[in-house]
């Protein structure tokens, strides 16, 4: 959902409404296109896009308004790689075909990044770089990590020592980061509206406040029933993500719903630059805070999830609680707006993409995974449909897995407090153990000053004493208690 407006001090507000912005109007009518897309957020505009690009007429089906759902509330990161830890990838599939996925996700960087320019997107807000940081001390896992990432995969990435990450970042509760120098964030709103509208200069239909109520399959053309009218295509790609509904109830139950809450606080000022002096995107690698800095001296901070919607406004409070803890200097933080949008994540962690039946494709999942897999997304299932291209076979592997109904819910929720608790701990064990070290450094440091200083009086005493074979001749024989000798 669209966060409310506010106003801003220093700049444009990144999250004005979007006036340029006109209601599409319902499909009243029946309609014979080559493709249907259900879903207008960012990866049903992203395959829309790609498929009419590609010469085949396509209309869009929106239940409510153009990315009124989580694609309206991204945050705009765009990294290579998915929501699941490149460890596990490769765990579950290999080496080889982790290579080609991540080559996938480096060309959605490459998509987004050619979309996004200023003269396209105007007020797109494109900034570059971001940072993983780590609650705990890495060690040589970074340094395997770094060797996976930049040698195996051949992405451009820097290990920082603890030492550079403070000096950017003003905490001491991060230790080692990983920076990835390619990646770039941007006003994701401005983003999906910009899709919009090279969508519709493309030539895509886009129906507004018209839900798809049900897909007859039986023939060559797939009829898909809406409140007004009919609409007959040869394909059709489902993007509802969790609220796809209807249209097919097995895709949605495959997906657990997820709200995480974000911030915009109000103008910070010259406090924040004494704080963040990194202008790209930070997220911890325990997945606890993802912000960064918008407007010149704002923070865009996200919260926790939760897997029952709650009132962002109730989670102003523990947000503004992690930053404080974070960055103490910034002092009271005030909130400008609050908001929060549903994502839909899969049991497996890895997005949904590629054809469940003939004719019948899905682009789903997308939650934690980014805007470049959306992008490739499209472009996969565009150039399968046109081209027969099979790329989109790499995403196999991560099937459609029941997500539990209402007790995967409660089963996710429990799991999302106890991961982020014990990396709250450990993250507090880590602080504990690096003071610990300071403090034993500090005190063998001050006992070898003190043997230092002991060693050179002693020193000092033998050099201010008299020579013991410069004395008088007899003096030896007289301590002795001997006569000396008789002349």
């Amino acid at each position: 959902m669209t966060p409310p407006a506010t106003s801003a001090t220093n700049g444009p507000d990144p999250f004005a409404p979007d006036t340029a912005a006109n209601p599409h109007a319902r499909l009243t009518f029946d309609l014979d296109v080559d493709l249907c897309v259900i879903g207008a957020g960012l990866a049903g505009l992203s395959v829309a896009l790609e498929a009419a690009q590609q010469g085949l007429s396509v209309a869009v089906l929106e239940a409510r308004r153009v990315g009124w759902g989580a694609s309206g509330a991204t945050l705009g990161s765009v990294m290579p790689g998915y929501g699941v830890p490149i460890g596990d990838l490769i765990e579950r599939i290999g080496v080889a075909h982790t290579g080609e996925l991540w080559t996938l996700s480096r060309e959605g960087m490459a998509i987004v990044r050619a979309r996004a320019t200023e003269e396209t997107m105007p007020g797109i807000a494109l900034t570059t770089g971001a940072l993983e940081v780590s609650n705990v001390d890495l060690g040589d896992r970074l340094i395997d990590r770094l060797q996976t990432l930049g040698v195996d995969f051949g992405t451009a990435v820097e290990g920082w020592q603890i030492e550079r990450v403070r000096d950017m970042l003003r905490t001491n509760r991060y230790f080692h980061g990983i920076h990835f120098p390619d990646a770039f964030q941007l006003d994701g709103r401005r983003y999906v509206r910009g899709l919009e509208a090279m969508a519709r200069r493309a030539g895509v239909r886009i129906f507004e406040d018209t839900p798809a109520l049900g897909i007859d399959f039986s023939g060559i053309r797939k009829r898909v029933a809406t409140p007004n009218a009919r609409l007959r295509a040869s394909d059709i790609v489902l993007a509802g993500n969790v609220d796809l509904g209807a249209p097919s109830p097995r895709l949605t139950a495959t997906l657990l719903p997820m709200w995480r809450a974000a911030v915009l606080t109000e103008p910070l000022g010259e406090r924040l630059a004494d704080a963040i002096a990194f202008a790209g995107s930070i997220a911890d690698t325990d997945g606890v805070d993802h912000y960064r800095i918008v407007g010149g001296d704002r923070l865009l901070w996200t919260g926790p999830e939760t897997t029952f919607e709650v009132a962002p406004k109730r989670l102003e409070g523990l947000i503004r609680r992690r930053i404080a803890a974070l960055y103490p200097q910034l002092g009271a933080v005030a909130i400008a707006q609050s908001w929060s949008g549903a994502i839909g994540q899969t049991v497996h962690g890895m997005p949904q993409i590629g054809e469940l039946r003939r004719g019948l494709w899905v682009a789903s999942g997308f939650g934690r995974q980014g805007l470049a897999t959306t992008a490739i997304a499209g472009r996969l299932i565009a150039q399968g449909i046109v081209h027969g291209d099979q790329r989109w076979r790499l995403f196999d592997p991560f099937e459609l897995v029941w997500a539990g109904g209402r007790i995967g819910r409660v089963v996710g929720q429990g799991v999302s407090i106890v991961e982020r608790r014990a990396a709250m701990t450990a993250g507090l064990l880590a602080r504990y153990r690096e003071r610990a070290a300071v403090r034993s450094r500090l005190r063998e440091e001050r006992l070898q000053a003190a043997n230092s200083r002991v060693r050179s009086a002693g020193g000092q005493r033998r050099a201010d004493a008299p020579p013991r074979d410069r004395a008088e001749p007899g003096a030896q024989d007289a301590r002795r208690g001997e006569p000396g000798p008789i002349e």
